[in-house]
């Protein structure tokens, strides 16, 4: 017994929602060369998403979403098409996104701690406990210099 398989089709609209990117971006990413031309319905000329396309715009969802730029996004679906032709490049590509993500994850543990602190100091202060509003509001200031771009 073999499986079927059906090959769904999505409009513009499916494929965006689905993909969780507006229209005009997939528009865009068609245009600048993020993502092949898609095939046109043959009497509509309007654009048509295979499954196929589907499952590409979801990764270059999720790769938009982790801040990746649009050349660093261009050039990861190309190198797919490569395969391991370019493990190297693509391996490249993403641990510099992964680097970035790590430093973002760690600015906003830090800004987190300051809304926590801040909180506290709030508190502290309402409560009319100068002593402890005036550590609390050392710490914060400690964690707004964490915070500062290094020169």
């Amino acid at each position: 017994m073999t499986a079927e398989t059906t090959d769904h089709t999505y409009t513009i609209k499916e494929a965006a929602a689905l993909a969780g990117l507006p229209a005009s971006t997939l528009r865009y990413y068609e245009t600048i060369g993020v993502i092949a031309p898609v095939g046109r319905g043959a009497t509509s000329g309007h654009r048509v998403y295979t499954d196929e396309d589907l499952n590409l715009l979801v990764g270059v969802a999720c790769l938009a979403a982790t801040g990746m730029s649009v050349s660093d996004m261009r050039r990861y679906v190309a190198n797919g098409q490569l395969g391991t032709a370019a493990a190297d490049e693509q391996i490249a590509l993403l641990s510099a996104r992964a680097e970035r993500l790590a430093e973002e994850a760690r600015l906003v543990e830090i800004r987190q701690r300051y809304v926590r602190i801040k909180i506290e100091y709030w508190r502290a202060a309402a409560a009319g406990d100068a002593a402890e509003a005036e550590r609390l509001a050392v710490t914060a200031r400690s964690l707004v210099k964490q915070l500062r771009p290094t020169e």
